[in-house]
């Protein structure tokens, strides 16, 4: 007989994943089906990794309410997790006398939202906060309580502790089919399988609506919306350590200049809606648009120093809100259109969830529930003493693997057999930095792939780049069928 879960939860996004940790606190048997072989595969490794002040949302709205409250819970959970974040700061660029109105209207959306510190600031003052920015600023709308996260690392950190916790991860489960019959859903996925649960929770991103439309009579309807970035050189670092806006349009808001956890610039992201949502490539255009508008705000801005180009598309709802509730089938849970600021928002979010579901399922409490999970060794950031200590520990934290980052083998190793470790270059990228530097793992690739192949014991060439190369090759196969199929 079947296992009969409490929760299936469909998507392993940093919102999904939130969720599935939140839950773990009760005594639940909780699993989670992502169609890529890793978490953080979509848009939640994709994204400006804004931790929001949460001025820009609507008053009154979802996005407005749990923004402030997820921002505010980042300090605590980024120490309880051990993810990177810190509070640097944003400043909303105004260029243009006739613009200050809109200037003041963010900051009245703000005051309304229950933003705390945030002022407007003449062009003077802003520049003496980043002494980088174009001298054309006239003025700031200044907010001190934004901030930026590592959204990936965040995203598995929740994973890991849910694991941690007893919730059961189910990978390459593309999920085809939902159905209910005496009070249980049957959710199947691509491989054959079939899972039994009393609820679903869907997380699924920008394909929440097909998962929301298999059975609801309430249809959703998810746009992707692309957003295209350029990461530059960690030499780059000095040009601003604030978060730089320009002022938002119905698009989103806008093309921003901003610093990484880890010590790069980051430009992004441009806005363009498509009905495609495998549609992840970069375009001469938009990264042309990338560093023109970019360039506003910091002329010094300089493409020689690009290092990566990427795009990612986010989950945006007709409705123009998040989506986030009980669906007109019993049991069955929406959490969709989670667009920005969702990153932001997702641990409000992943409580408020957990709490309702709790409360449907009248759940125990978790007694033995760990809230505390330790991430990775981090060489790069370690003091002489400390890396002396780990090596002799362990011989491999003494081996340089990636040099850009100066990621070690004893931390390639532990990112891969840790708990939901990585199984690809790209998933050990995300835990440990190897390849994410200058070179982009020209230098340490080949190596990278033989640890991954000695401790999966799977040979080299038959790795996977990426966590979602075979879904995107299954993608490609039903779009040749269709196509055979019409013809």
């Amino acid at each position: 007989m079947k296992d009969v879960f409490d929760v299936i939860i469909v998507g392993g996004g940093v919102v999904g994943c939130g969720i599935a940790r939140e839950l773990s606190r009760f005594r639940l048997n909780i699993i989670v089906l992502e169609q890529f072989n890793d978490v953080s595969a979509g848009t939640s490794k994709a994204n400006s990794g804004i931790v929001h002040a949460g001025f820009d949302a609507e008053p009154g709205s979802l996005k407005a309410k749990y923004n402030i409250e997820g921002a505010a819970m980042f300090p605590r959970l980024a120490k309880e997790l051990d993810f990177p974040y810190r509070q640097n700061g944003a400043m909303v660029l105004c260029f243009d006398v006739g613009d200050l109105p809109r200037l003041k209207r963010l900051l009245e959306k703000g005051m309304k939202n229950g933003v705390e510190g945030l002022r407007i600031i003449d062009g003077d003052e802003a520049r003496k906060i980043e002494p980088h920015i174009s001298r054309r600023v006239l003025a700031a709308l200044y907010a001190p309580t934004s901030g930026i996260v590592s959204p990936y690392e965040m995203n598995i950190a929740y994973a890991e502790n849910a694991y941690a916790n007893g919730v059961r991860f189910e990978f390459d489960s593309r999920v085809t089919f939902i159905s209910r019959s005496e009070n249980l859903f049957s959710v199947s996925t691509d491989d054959g399988r079939s899972f039994v649960g009393r609820t679903v929770v869907n997380c699924a991103g920008v394909f929440a609506d097909e998962i929301n439309n298999m059975i609801c009579g309430k249809k959703l309807e998810i746009i992707a919306r692309r957003g295209e970035y350029s990461l530059l050189d960690k030499e780059c670092g000095f040009l601003t350590d604030t978060t730089l806006f320009q002022l938002p349009t119905d698009m989103g808001k806008g093309i921003l200049v901003a610093p990484t956890t880890h010590g790069n610039i980051l430009v992004g992201p441009t806005a363009h809606d498509t009905r495609d949502k495998w549609n992840v490539d970069t375009t001469e255009e938009c990264q042309n648009e990338l560093f023109v508008k970019g360039s506003m705000s910091v002329p010094a801005l300089d493409r020689q120093y690009v290092i990566k180009q990427y795009c990612g598309l986010r989950a945006h709802s007709v409705a123009n809100d998040f989506e986030i509730g009980w669906s007109d089938v019993e049991n069955f849970y929406n959490v969709a259109g989670i667009e920005s600021p969702g990153l932001s928002a997702a641990p409000a979010v992943a409580l408020k969830v957990a709490s309702d579901l709790a409360a449907r399922l009248n759940a125990r409490k978790n007694e033995s529930f760990a809230g505390e999970r330790k991430g990775i060794f981090r060489y790069a950031a370690a003091t002489e003493e400390e890396r002396r200590k780990k090596a002799e520990e362990n011989p491999l934290y003494g081996k340089i693997v990636c040099r850009c980052e100066s990621v070690t083998e004893g931390e390639i190793v532990d990112s891969i057999v840790r708990p939901l470790g990585a199984v690809d270059p790209d998933g050990v990228k995300r835990r440990t930095r190897a390849g994410m530097g200058r070179c982009q793992s020209d230098f340490c690739f080949s190596r990278v792939a033989e640890i991954l192949s000695e401790k999966l014991g799977i040979p080299a060439e038959k790795l996977r780049f990426n966590a979602n190369a075979k879904a995107v090759a299954e993608h490609a196969r039903r779009m040749k069928k269709d196509g055979e199929d019409k013809s």
